[in-house]
């Protein structure tokens, strides 16, 4: 016996080739984040996040819609309120996580249908698929012998597949080979659906970028506003690249305020006779043509991109002053509803006394006329209100003199006075008295207080959105999208022709493929079984 002996192998010694280059490592991260950022399982991952994200916008009140809200909210929740407050949550849509998470899902949704886009005009341009060699394996399968040639039982079949793609190519046997499909526009409802949600998300976008709305309170009467800049508001959120300095132009003048109410109270009914002004019109001023329109709740008013909802209303009452030295002065101030179901309102009506040079003892002198008014009053020492409409109307009035502050560059509410000036001492009451129309009363220095009547207001608001269009137009789509990839399967059907035995018989083998697990192609492939087998066949079977 001989041994021979061999070199031991050495283990290989890792070479600078076989270690992967280090530059490498960040593009591969990017590539596979990119990647895993477009797959159709994370963009429905983000769609989802979105919409919960959403969620606190819609059971939170929003700083956009309601800022006072936000200051009960505080007091309820003093606690809960700060974190919620950290966390953006007060401004859902305006936060840096909800634009991220919209972002994203934007990137996903273009970068996934892309290639899948270009992958359906490829499949829409290409052949069926080749029939396959064993058609036995396909889930629906039939084969027969009927009594007739080949290019009889082809044309037989040609005419049974209209409306089908198909291909025919021939077989070694002298036979044919028949490839048809059917259902390309599941695809094409599945990208419309997909497409039609990243133009709404655009949509929605430029909404935000370029539109505004705006509150704005007008009084009946012939009362105007105009749409010439931001300070004509009340009340403004402006879109991102929207600086205010180029409104749509136009203009509106109330006439009138009409209510329906049931006998409980409840509002039945909202309509303003209103008249507005756009382009030529408003050349000519106040005195040019008025274009008229009602203006009800859920009918508004568009105009020049704009569209213009009446919210609500409330009562303005018109108190005429007339000061010791013969000088007199009508103001007329929307006061605020203090109770919805009535419309018993409080405000402040504030008159700077005319006539004094002095400017110290001006502001001695202002008034302020508070109070609470009741449309239908009770009739009661105590004011308050019985019905919202307006069928005997009261005040609760508090005089006020002195100075109310307004020269001292605050800002202050039109619907009450400064209590900081009431409790400096500043600001004194001097007379209270109930009041109804054509009532006054006469304060200690003669200036007399009259009541003269109630007028009414309504609140407005303006609001611009350029993509509104869109949205309806790419909502419409995801609806399509959705209803025609539900809707309409994605099927493949074959057939194998060969000569049978005997002159003029043709053997038949028929297979049958769904793309989707919807239910119904097994109904179809049966009508397509006996049209071509059943109708002439002799023999065979399935």
């Amino acid at each position: 016996m001989s041994l021979s002996t061999h070199p031991r192998a050495e283990p290989a010694q890792p070479t600078e080739s076989a270690e992967p280059p280090r530059h490498r490592t960040p593009i591969a991260l990017l590539r596979n984040t990119w990647r895993g950022l477009t797959s159709m399982r994370t963009a429905l991952v983000l769609l989802f996040l979105l919409a919960l994200a959403a969620l606190p916008g819609a059971l939170l009140p929003q700083r956009s819609l309601n800022p006072a809200k936000i200051e009960q909210y505080r007091l309820q929740h003093p606690s809960l309120a700060p974190l919620l407050e950290r966390l953006g949550f007060f401004e859902v849509f305006a936060s840096p996580w909800f634009a991220a998470i919209y972002l994203l899902l934007f990137i996903s949704l273009i970068g996934c249908l892309g290639p899948r886009t270009l992958d359906y005009a490829r499949a829409c341009r290409a052949a069926p698929v080749v029939t396959p060699r064993n058609l036995s394996r396909m889930p629906h399968y039939a084969s027969g012998t009927v009594d007739a040639s080949p290019g009889e039982v082809l044309a037989d079949v040609w005419r049974r597949l209209r409306g089908w793609r198909v291909a025919v190519s021939p077989e070694p046997d002298g036979g044919h080979a028949v490839s048809a499909e059917r259902g390309y526009l599941r695809e094409a409802g599945n990208l419309t659906f997909h497409l039609a949600l990243v133009g709404l998300l655009i949509a929605f976008a430029v909404g935000k970028l370029f539109g505004y709305e705006g509150q704005v309170i007008v009084l009946t009467d012939g009362n105007q506003f105009c749409n010439t800049g931001i300070l004509g508001y009340d009340s403004f959120q402006a879109g991102t690249l929207v600086d205010g300095t180029s409104l749509s132009p136009f203009c509106v003048k109330v006439d009138t305020f009409d209510a329906d109410y049931l006998p409980s109270g409840q509002p039945a009914d909202y309509r303003a006779g209103i008249g507005y002004q756009v382009g030529a019109d408003l050349a000519n001023g106040p005195n040019g043509p008025w274009r008229p329109y009602q203006l009800k709740v859920n009918a508004p008013l568009r105009i020049v991109g704009d569209r213009v909802y009446l919210l609500g209303h409330g009562y303005a009452p018109v108190f005429t002053v007339t000061f010791p030295d013969g000088e007199v002065r009508t103001a007329t101030t929307q006061w605020r509803p203090a109770d919805p179901n009535t419309l018993l309102s409080e405000g402040a009506t504030k008159i700077d006394r005319p006539g004094l040079a002095d400017e110290a003892q001006r502001r001695r002198n202002q008034l302020a006329i508070t109070g609470l008014l009741a449309p239908t009053s009770s009739g009661g020492t105590l004011i308050t209100s019985v019905f919202p409409a307006l069928l005997r109307p009261e005040v609760a009035v508090d005089i006020l003199r002195g100075d109310l502050g307004l020269d001292d560059g605050r800002g202050q509410s039109i619907f009450e006075v400064d209590q900081r000036q009431i409790a400096s001492g500043a600001l004194t009451r001097v007379a209270r008295k109930n009041l109804r129309p054509g009532e006054q009363l006469r304060l200690d220095d003669g200036t007399t207080v009259r009541f003269d009547r109630v007028t009414q207001w309504v609140s407005l608001q303006i609001s611009h959105d350029p993509a509104q269009q869109w949205v309806l137009v790419f909502a419409v789509a995801v609806l399509a999208g959705l209803a025609t990839s539900l809707t309409i399967k994605r099927r493949r059907f074959w057939v194998r022709l060969r000569p049978a035995d005997g002159a003029g018989r043709t053997a038949m083998e028929i297979g049958g493929l769904a793309r989707t697990d919807q239910a119904g192609y097994g109904e179809e492939f049966f009508r397509l079984r006996a049209d071509l087998l059943r109708e002439r066949k002799t023999g065979g079977g399935a």
